[in-house]
């Protein structure tokens, strides 16, 4: 396989010095088996890549970073994204251009001193255009809904390896797939976003004994009852290693701070808090208040959209210790998530996700675990794109219409196969 001779970013073939750590996967505990790891130099290399597959009967999947990984990668070329870094804000029409390669944190960083914003998950090293394929939640969706929804362009490198720009007036259907379908259907090299206005913004966490929970829980859906859709509130029951269990609130209000603690005031009644980080803050300090970590690791998700959150949810969450995950988590949704969606995602009506997460040290465990809250609390039975583990397929993010729709688009458009996402849409035959 002579990849150096058709582009010319960086290529590693298996027994290259640099090739398992090239391939590796941001999540240490999914193993990706490739054929061949390809650092693209731009976009012409992706497309000079992608005419060569083909041509040759051969296969690629496309990651920035590597979050989100599924494994199913066998016999593939993984093509790396992270020098298509290209970032230019016009901050007068509120746009920004990102390259594949560029990631939330950077993109807030250019956004901030515009008084902008993008729309930022949890943690600042995920690839913004990683995050629109899947959808994408955001701590700003409940005002501004999915994070695909603020695309108006895509650059793309499509299944023949041609170079062209998909919008909702010049294709449709691709524009629809791209906004939360997945990688499916072709190689985005950039895209063009709406961003959003951010004048002020207040946040953090504030974190308590684990004794303190039920009051914790009761401020919490007291909060969420009446929430404006500037004020995103998240509930996390934690254990970390070492650690007594304990529970916090994350918290971010797109607006003045005396907004923001006026509509956190149950919390003032709540027993003195361990911390409580909550602060004024720029819209690239977001990944401050999780704090999720910077550097590959290995760990186990697992994610469902919630119905409800009754006495009946609260008293399963405080039922018995988290162990042996680490962390449980209550993501309020609602707002503009709720709202009409040109997505395969459609209107996200679910008010709450939960996600839980543990370390592989104990595999069995974890997932036994989350697989009994899943079962003991009020799920609906779909997943967020973007919050899919290794286990789970497409088909668990998205209705059966908007599945048939996907699997049809997918046939058109590369009835041959040449590209992969990390879930693959199962009617399809792998190359």
């Amino acid at each position: 396989m002579n990849l150096t001779s058709v582009v010319r970013g960086q290529v590693w073939l298996p027994g290259d010095a640099g090739f398992d750590t090239a391939r590796r996967p941001w999540n240490l505990a999914i193993e990706q088996p490739v054929a061949a790891v390809v650092e693209a130099a731009d976009a012409a290399d992706v497309a000079a890549l992608v005419r060569h597959a083909a041509a040759s009967g051969l296969t690629v999947t496309t990651q920035a970073n590597g979050h989100g990984a599924t494994g199913r990668t066998e016999d593939t070329i993984l093509i790396r994204t992270r020098r298509l870094d290209e970032l230019s804000i016009d901050a007068t029409a509120r746009l920004a251009r990102i390259g594949a390669g560029v990631a939330s944190g950077r993109l807030q960083a250019a956004a901030a001193p515009h008084g902008l914003t993008g729309l930022p998950g949890s943690s600042p090293v995920v690839s913004v255009t990683g995050v629109a394929l899947g959808g994408g939640l955001s701590w700003f969706g409940r005002a501004h809904g999915w994070v695909g929804d603020s695309v108006i362009a895509f650059d793309v490198v499509d299944a023949s390896g041609t170079q062209r720009q998909v919008t909702v007036s010049s294709d449709p259907d691709l524009f629809w797939a791209l906004r939360g379908g997945g990688g499916e259907f072709a190689v985005v090299t950039a895209l063009t976003m709406k961003l959003h206005a951010a004048p002020s913004l207040y946040g953090g966490r504030v974190l308590w004994d684990l004794a303190d929970a039920p009051a914790v829980v009761d401020a919490y859906r007291r909060i969420v009852a009446t929430a404006p859709s500037e004020l995103t509130v998240w509930l996390d029951l934690l254990h970390f290693p070492g650690a007594s269990p304990m529970i916090a609130i994350d918290a971010t209000h797109l607006g003045p701070e005396a907004t923001a603690r006026e509509l956190l005031s149950p919390l003032d009644s709540l027993p003195t808090p361990l911390s409580d980080t909550r602060r004024v803050m720029t819209v690239d300090e977001l990944g401050s208040i999780t704090a999720e970590p910077t550097d590959p690791s290995a760990g186990l998700s697992h994610c469902e959209l919630l119905t409800a959150f009754d006495d009946e949810v609260a008293a399963t969450l405080l039922a018995e210790p988290i162990a042996p995950l680490l962390s449980v988590q209550i993501r309020h949704l609602g707002g503009a998530f709720a709202q009409p969606s040109d997505s395969p995602h459609g209107p996200l009506t679910e008010p709450f996700a939960l996600y839980l997460f543990g370390l592989p040290t104990d595999p069995a465990g974890v997932l036994a675990k989350q697989a009994a809250y899943a079962k003991a609390l009020p799920v609906s039975g779909r997943k967020p794109f973007t919050f899919l583990n290794a286990q789970e397929a497409a088909g668990d993010a998205f209705g059966a219409v908007a599945m048939d729709r996907l699997r049809s688009l997918k046939r058109q458009r590369d009835p041959h196969s040449v590209l992969r996402g990390n879930f693959p849409l199962s009617d399809l035959p792998l190359r």
